[in-house]
């Protein structure tokens, strides 16, 4: 039962946005969750316990009802609900799917390489400048986490958040897992509505049908409403690695790399690269260039910016 539970409730929760822990805050109450384990796991009433035991079972998940302040969205659009229940059926779906692999992907903020202090604590004494100068250098972490494996691999890149680095990242990565997934025919991706990956970036969306044309690979874009992307659960290993290089001064770019080597999420250390690729900003198609691309793909109805579907082939199939 606790794994019917883990699968309700783990697409309705948002990491502690702080990153100080590793607590999920879910939007269901126990009472709710007790009733959709009835109607999509098909327990019956008396076979389910009640619903404080429950509470508690969600409590031992790491799973909370209450919001840290930070975590109150600022705003809720009209489709937020209808996009968190497509979410919901397209994770399903895609975590069932033999021959369907869902990624969630997201980037860190960007991180100051220098004797900064990074706040935490240490066992042993670790000197900071009292006064943040300006950084040797900074970079800026990405990740790309597999939630029904718990596998996560980061990409730091010195140079500028685009979406060109964000490709070039996505074909980084299948090339060194494509062997281990020689059935996997179609790629889901979760990600929130950011301004280098979102349906209308159009240098994006160009470079990911040149990755489905190059992989034929079907891609699924299944993105999170706004102000709501802390349930990206790409998101929580970013808390593990602040807990875990807070208290230390990341003095080189080496550093930074070694911790977030040595990080662990579920027992397991990342994958961790640095790309040093210089990336330009501002790469952008033309309308009639992108015109072109729409033909190739299609976007669900009624909620088009959310959900995209891009087709290894010319011909463009939503659910395919």
């Amino acid at each position: 039962m606790l794994e019917d539970i883990k699968d309700i409730v783990d697409s309705q929760s948002q990491t502690d946005p702080s990153f100080k822990t590793r607590r999920l805050y879910t939007r269901m109450s126990a009472a709710e969750v007790r009733r959709q384990l009835i109607e999509q796991k098909g327990y019956t009433d008396e076979e389910l316990p009640s619903r404080q035991t429950i509470n508690t079972k969600l409590r031992e998940l790491d799973y909370y009802p209450r919001r840290v302040v930070k975590s109150k969205p600022k705003k809720k659009i009209p489709e937020t609900d209808a996009i968190f229940e497509q979410l919901a059926e397209v994770n399903s779906d895609a975590d069932e799917a033999p021959d369907t692999l869902r990624i969630s992907i997201d980037a860190k903020a960007q991180v100051k390489i220098g004797p900064f202090s990074r706040g935490g604590k240490n066992r042993v004494t670790v000197e900071a400048s009292d006064h943040d100068f300006k950084p040797k250098a900074t970079v800026i972490p990405y990740g790309i986490f597999l939630p029904a494996l718990d596998e996560l691999f980061m990409y730091f890149t010195t140079s500028r958040l685009t979406s060109d680095f964000i490709v070039d990242v996505l074909e980084i990565w299948w090339e060194s897992v494509r062997e281990w997934f020689p059935q996997i025919k179609t790629l889901v991706i979760n990600a929130d509505n950011g301004p280098e990956n979102h349906s209308r970036r159009t240098q994006f969306i160009k470079r990911l049908v040149e990755f489905a044309r190059k992989y034929q690979l079907n891609v699924q874009l299944a993105y999170y409403p706004p102000y709501h992307s802390k349930y990206n659960s790409v998101e929580r290993c970013w808390a593990v690695l602040e807990n875990h290089w807070n208290g230390d001064v990341l003095d080189e770019i080496d550093t930074a790399l070694n911790f977030a080597k040595t990080m662990t999420w579920k027992g397991k250390h990342p994958v961790v690269e640095l790309l040093t690729q210089t990336y330009e900003t501002g790469v952008k198609l033309t309308a009639k260039e992108m015109q072109a691309l729409e033909a190739q793909i299609e976007r669900l109805p009624g909620l088009e910016k959310w959900f995209v579907n891009i087709p290894c082939t010319a011909e463009a199939a939503w659910g395919v």
